[in-house]
């Protein structure tokens, strides 16, 4: 079995070890920070922007982790190094920092934070067949919170309104991952992904006012604009996504997944569009790993009781 160390309150410990006290705010009432990166081949990609967007998180949730921006992009970078033994078994990492609030009522008079980092192989699952097949989307009725509520610039794990989102997603269509509206019924984001889509060569996302400042949605429009792929930033509506060519969904773990039905409706063609996987093409090429053929390789291994695999896949 591999081995783990995680970061806790200035100690490392086994993953395993990890206790967080039932009176701790993060626990009970979802006060916490968090973020989410990934290595390829054991290299943690834009360590020092996510490093930057957890502190921008931790300073608008007025919550003081004692440490700094480059003292964080260390300890992501060392969580890497103390694990570095397990990589050819893992594939590659994620690295999931959080801070929580600690314990006490009310929140100013809470504390001391909870303080932690851990690594963790990504779990490379189902990706194969849906890099191949597309995924599916729906759009749930729960919408995505305003920056007049708790901005969503924020990685924060006051998450309900996300649950709730899957829950009718899968509702809709059993599987799907949920396209978040805003009140206003424009497209906002997945719970845990960027929303893209072409329509006539040009690709179009959300603008970014009631989204996360989302590394993965940098990367897509970055890689966009060194091909001479036209993007544009517009307030989109579902009929947009019912009547594009191609849609694909970019987070941390696959980075590019194209999304072939929404609403149980075809897109496209209902088959991976061009953009997409040139894109994802563009995106294996700037690390220097072959995305697709990765998870092909590590979803064939037994991934079962890893944190992110869906029930059915864990023993």
């Amino acid at each position: 079995m591999p081995t783990y160390i995680a970061y806790l309150n200035g100690n490392w410990i086994d993953p395993n070890e990890i206790r967080i006290d039932h009176r701790d705010r993060g626990f009970r009432t979802g006060d916490c920070v968090f973020d989410t990166a990934r290595t390829f081949n054991g290299l943690i990609y834009n360590a020092r922007r996510h490093a930057e967007r957890f502190t921008r998180s931790l300073k608008y949730a007025r919550l003081d982790s004692g440490l700094t921006t480059e003292e964080w992009e260390a300890l992501f970078h060392e969580s890497v190094e103390r694990n570095k033994h397990n990589l050819d078994e893992a594939g590659d990492f994620y690295i999931y920092p959080f801070v929580t609030r600690g314990m006490g009522w009310p929140a100013p008079a809470s504390g001391p934070p909870t303080v932690a980092c851990i690594a963790y192989p990504v779990y490379f699952g189902r990706w194969a067949e849906w890099f191949d097949e597309g995924v599916k989307g729906a759009i749930p009725k729960t919408r995505n919170l305003s920056s007049q509520q708790v901005d969503p610039k924020i990685k924060h794990q006051s998450r309900m309104h996300m649950n709730l989102a899957e829950m009718e997603a899968w509702d809709i269509d059993e599987g799907a991952y949920p396209v978040m509206l805003d009140m206003a019924g424009n497209i906002t984001e997945g719970t845990i992904n960027s929303v893209f889509l072409v329509s006539g060569g040009v690709l179009k996302c959300p603008t970014d006012s009631s989204i996360l400042q989302s590394e993965s949605r940098w990367t897509i429009r970055d890689l966009a604009s060194q091909l001479g792929i036209e993007v544009v930033q517009e307030d989109l509506q579902p009929y947009d996504l019912y009547t594009a060519d191609e849609a694909f969904l970019a987070f941390t773990g696959p980075c590019v997944l194209p999304l072939t039905t929404i609403d149980k409706r075809p897109v496209g063609d209902g088959k991976p569009g061009p953009i997409t996987n040139q894109l994802l093409a563009a995106w294996s090429e700037r690390v220097g790993v072959d995305i697709v053929g990765q998870a092909k390789s590590y979803g064939e291994m037994t991934n079962s009781g890893h944190p992110d695999a869906p029930q059915s896949d864990r023993s």
